[in-house]
């Protein structure tokens, strides 16, 4: 027996010093032991004027937009813009080599004076023709011959005026200028290339203000919207643009068109915005968001959105009554900014936005206001 008593002896021994700090370690920290209240960041709720509003996805489409092209084939001999400058309209952008279509104005140009003089020379004939007629030298039908010649003279020298003024026109071609004032982007093809109107757009003009807005609207959306008087009144919507990174486009819009059809595969109705665009910060094909506010703003409670809390039976938010996190069930409307509105809380409230890591209903906290942080 004493055999095995020294192996436990010793094996108690080596692990008891463990077991002795853990058992002060528990004995210390007891379960459930207080910590304290739990410190959270609040941001009381606001009220603030808030129209109807609604928000849709949509896109910025120019107004104008232009592809430059060659309309006579020649070599290009100079590129006249910088790429993506703003231009104005009737601006030279390219210039064609001209002495060819110079040369056929000058052949233009001979073939109508030898019409004009053929033409002289047919009325003379004519004018003889019948004075000789008259004195019964002549025949009727060397006068009737010679009125023909005359006639036709006249239509030769028609075509060729006709002829000339294509070649002045052809001349034209070889300077070509911008039809409307925009931005210019990239040149498909620079000084030294053959081009022509099989060549393909040289380069494209968008113009820049002001700018359109398309976006799809739902049936729903938009029966919703007739309610009440049974129209929309388009004179009372201020059109809002809204980037990709949440900032605001500082500018107005207004609704100018409206689709006279529905879509048949996506049940939507296209609507269309005039926006100002003075400085230029709405590009052509953007995507943005666009919120449209109609009516009298009303006074409405707003938080920040930061404090929603969602479960199976809804949305929630914590709020700081007498030192503790009650829960407060709220129902909420539309975003205000980085904000939401809500029914169910009081303005002033203290609502948790922040520290929510350890809380629990009805723990104590300690309540910081967040900076930068409001209803």
């Amino acid at each position: 027996m004493s055999i095995i008593a020294r192996p436990k002896q010793a094996h108690f021994k080596s692990v008891g010093p463990v077991l002795w700090a853990a058992a002060l370690l528990l004995c210390a920290t007891p379960a459930g032991a207080q910590q304290g209240p739990i410190p959270v960041g609040v941001a009381a709720a606001e009220l603030k004027p808030v129209a109807d509003a609604m928000e849709f996805v949509g896109r910025v489409e120019a107004p104008e937009r232009v592809d430059i092209r060659a309309r006579v084939k020649a070599m290009l001999e100079a590129v006249l813009f910088k790429e993506g400058e703003m231009v104005k309209e009737g601006q030279p952008l390219y210039r064609i080599e001209k002495p060819p279509f110079q040369a056929d104005v000058q052949q233009a140009e001979g073939d109508v004076e030898r019409a004009k003089a053929a033409l002289t020379l047919a009325k003379i004939q004519r004018e003889r023709a019948e004075e000789l007629l008259t004195k019964n030298a002549g025949t009727v039908v060397a006068r009737d011959q010679a009125v023909a010649n005359e006639e036709s003279a006249k239509g030769a020298l028609l075509t060729a005026e006709a002829a000339l003024n294509t070649a002045k026109i052809n001349l034209g071609y070889t300077d070509i200028v911008s039809p409307i004032a925009g931005r210019i982007g990239r040149t498909a093809f620079t000084r030294g290339h053959i081009i022509g109107p099989e060549s393909g757009p040289l380069a494209t003009v968008v113009s820049q203000n002001p700018m359109y807005v398309t976006f799809p609207v739902s049936q729903r959306d938009y029966q919703e919207a007739q309610k009440g008087e049974g129209k929309l009144d388009l004179s009372n919507v201020e059109v809002r643009i809204k980037f990709p990174d949440g900032s605001v486009y500082g500018e107005v819009g207004r609704i100018n068109f409206i689709d006279v059809s529905v879509s048949r595969t996506t049940d939507t109705i296209i609507m269309r915005a005039d926006v100002p665009n003075p400085k230029g910060q709405l590009v052509d094909g953007q995507l943005v968001r666009v919120e449209l506010k109609s009516g009298k703003p009303e006074e409405r409670v707003v938080i920040p959105q930061a404090a929603l809390i969602a479960d199976q039976a809804g949305v929630y938010v914590f709020v700081v009554e007498d030192g503790k996190a009650v829960v407060r069930r709220v129902k909420p409307g539309g975003n205000v900014g980085s904000n939401i509105i809500v029914d169910g809380i009081k303005p002033g409230e203290p609502v948790i936005v922040d520290g929510f890591e350890a809380l629990r209903p009805n723990a104590p906290v300690r309540a910081t206001p967040v900076l930068g942080v409001k209803g």
